[in-house]
């Protein structure tokens, strides 16, 4: 569960919502399936993703060829172009990305969701990883889970990526931060052979494990450490400083961003039973982050997207506030 907030007589409040997996992205399977099964289920199968030359007037000069990305729309059928790459580029069918993660599963851990954001350019799984830990087991049962994320593109935007994400369960809070002594992302090298995949996925499996001990570790510290309200609010300025203008609308927007995190530290029912720790001094800034943030676009998918570990400077934002709240 997470919360949505409503503002009942100027003052901040908080509803229940629900937040399927991956955070409303993609399909949510039920039951065991397999591979093949997974990406018939989430549309991601028989794409066909190639290159088709770009093919310009007889009197245009060009340095270099260019190609046009196309995939087959399983919805309909028809051709869809993703993007236009130079002749370099490599496709990759959406069954080898995901044939990665046969390995991980026989492993022991299960597709929970896959799919695909901007259009069909990127493509992702979320594996569920037997691994759990939880903060004071017989208090609050503070529990946190651990997922390994899958996904590549099909514009040259994204190699193929895997990253662990640890998702504390009572928020959906995607707490996707670097630890000091292991790997929290990694590239997966693509290799033709099952033996490869098999390599892959164990050394993958093994760095998510070892990533799990040290973010236990670190939550644990925080969550061992108090924090007052008054220790929060002087480190929520100094994250965020309050613009040096004269500008009536900036310095509204600025002083109802900081009321909602107070807000949110002080009274959201996600907090409950860690308010007051450092450990709630994190998660309520990363709950701000993935589901009280605005839209310049009005793109709702691409903020549930950047809350979902896709994008690389809101995982920057995320890790720049670990290192602000550890040294507060």
């Amino acid at each position: 569960m997470a919360h949505e907030l409503e503002i009942v007589n100027g003052k901040a409040s908080f509803a229940t919502r629900s937040e399927p997996a991956w955070h409303g992205l993609g399909t949510v399977f039920e039951g065991d399936l397999s591979t093949s099964e997974m990406l018939k289920t989430a549309n991601l199968h028989n794409w066909d993703v190639r290159l088709e030359k770009v093919n310009y007037p007889d009197n245009y000069t060009t340095v270099s060829d260019a190609y046009s990305v196309v995939r087959n729309n399983p919805a309909d059928g028809e051709p869809h172009v993703l993007s236009v790459v130079g002749e370099r580029y490599k496709v990759l069918q959406n069954e080898e990305l995901f044939a990665f993660g046969d390995g991980i599963v026989d492993g022991g851990a299960t597709w929970e969701t896959a799919g695909s954001i901007k259009d069909g350019r990127v493509v992702f799984g979320s594996l569920s990883v037997p691994r759990e830990f939880v903060l004071d087991p017989q208090g609050i049962a503070d529990t946190t889970k651990l997922y390994l994320l899958v996904h590549t593109s099909h514009d040259g935007s994204v190699s193929v990526q895997s990253a662990i994400t640890p998702v504390r369960v009572v928020c959906q809070n995607t707490l996707n931060l670097a630890m000091r002594n292991v790997k929290q992302s990694f590239k997966i090298r693509h290799t033709q052979t099952v033996a490869g995949r098999l390599e892959q996925a164990r050394h993958a499996l093994g760095l998510t494990f070892d990533y799990a001990n040290e973010f236990e570790k670190e939550a644990q510290e925080l969550f061992a450490t108090s924090f007052t309200n008054a220790q929060f609010d002087k480190l929520v300025a100094s994250i965020y400083p309050k613009p040096d203008t004269d500008n009536k609308m900036s310095n509204t927007k600025y002083d109802e961003k900081i009321s909602l995190i107070q807000g949110l530290y002080r009274s959201a029912p996600t907090q409950d039973g860690i308010r007051g720790t450092k450990w709630g001094a994190l998660n309520a800034l990363t709950e701000q982050i993935d589901y009280f943030r605005t839209s310049r676009t009005g793109d709702n998918k691409s903020l549930m997207a950047a809350a979902s570990g896709f994008d690389i400077s809101t995982n920057a934002q995320k890790n720049k506030i670990l290192q602000a709240v550890k040294a507060a």
